[in-house]
């Protein structure tokens, strides 16, 4: 009789973390250092603003200092550079976050591109991008690094395994693989041009679905005793994977909501503690 899938329980893993946290950010108080995260908002996009409230939130719950920057929707690439370089002059602040999406009329990579690798505690700049592909990045891009958090948490083998990413986006697909790489896994990375996408995954001991588009992983994808990590959020708490679908195939497989989510978030938190107590030593 086959038994019972490992639900993997973001929820868990974020709360073993922010527990950890709690205890490295009281010994930096007591070195007169609070971590410190700021986050710029630029314009009024409502789920965007949601966005910064949670991670403001989050912040708060493990002792983290948020400070939130807000810009109007008229903001220049040149303004918002220079706000970013204030932030980077300013020895109370140890991670930058720039929420994402900025206005269209903004060269949102010129602003990416202006955070001190320092403080890039969100994995968004191209040096950061580099670091990550040499298995030497301070802070990677905080899904990645909640995936491959996942994994370690429960122990679950990456070496010597076939892992298939669904997804190339420079936050996400791209440096997921690098991470799995580099620990010794044999990455195939999918995207909208590849042929005959079934077949790849269905050969993957690892899969992780990051293309945006709900339920996309169909169960008869999967191979049988595959692991599945689902990064994906779509409309109506729904991820990129067919969750039932999948569930009878695989030994392992991240939920949506409560999966990848509160790790992702909390990756930034740990970042931030990181580059706090990285601006001391």
């Amino acid at each position: 009789m086959k038994s019972s899938p490992l639900l993997l329980d973001g929820n868990r893993v974020a709360i073993d973390i922010k527990n950890q946290l709690v205890g490295r950010v009281s010994k930096l108080k007591e070195r007169d250092i609070v971590p410190c995260l700021a986050t710029i908002l630029v314009g009024e996009d409502p789920a965007s603003a949601t966005y910064v409230r949670m991670k403001g939130n989050a912040c708060s719950r493990v002792g983290i200092r948020s400070i939130r920057i807000e810009l109007p929707e008229e903001t220049t690439t040149e303004e918002l550079i220079r706000a970013i370089k204030q932030l980077n002059d300013d020895q109370s602040v140890h991670g930058i976050l720039l929420q994402h999406p900025v206005p269209s009329h903004i060269d949102e990579r010129a602003a990416f591109e202006a955070i001190s690798i320092d403080k890039d505690v969100d994995g968004v700049t191209m040096q950061g991008f580099a670091q990550n592909a040499f298995g030497i990045a301070a802070f990677p891009s905080c899904t990645p690094a909640a995936i491959m958090e996942i994994l370690k948490y429960y122990e679950l083998p990456i070496a010597g395994k076939h892992a298939v990413v669904i997804g190339r986006s420079p936050i996400l697909g791209k440096p997921v693989s690098a991470m799995l790489l580099n620990k010794d896994a044999t990455v195939t990375t999918c995207h909208s041009r590849t042929s005959n996408l079934e077949q790849h995954v269905r050969s993957a001991d690892i899969v992780v679905a990051a293309v945006g588009k709900p339920k996309f992983v169909q169960g008869d994808w999967i191979k049988p005793g595959a692991v599945v990590l689902d990064a994906g959020y779509n409309p109506g708490n729904v991820g990129d994977v067919d969750f039932e679908a999948c569930i009878p195939h695989v030994s392992a497989i991240t939920p949506v909501p409560a999966g990848v989510g509160p790790v992702t978030i909390t990756m930034l938190l740990k970042h931030t503690v990181e580059a706090a107590e990285r601006s001391k030593r």
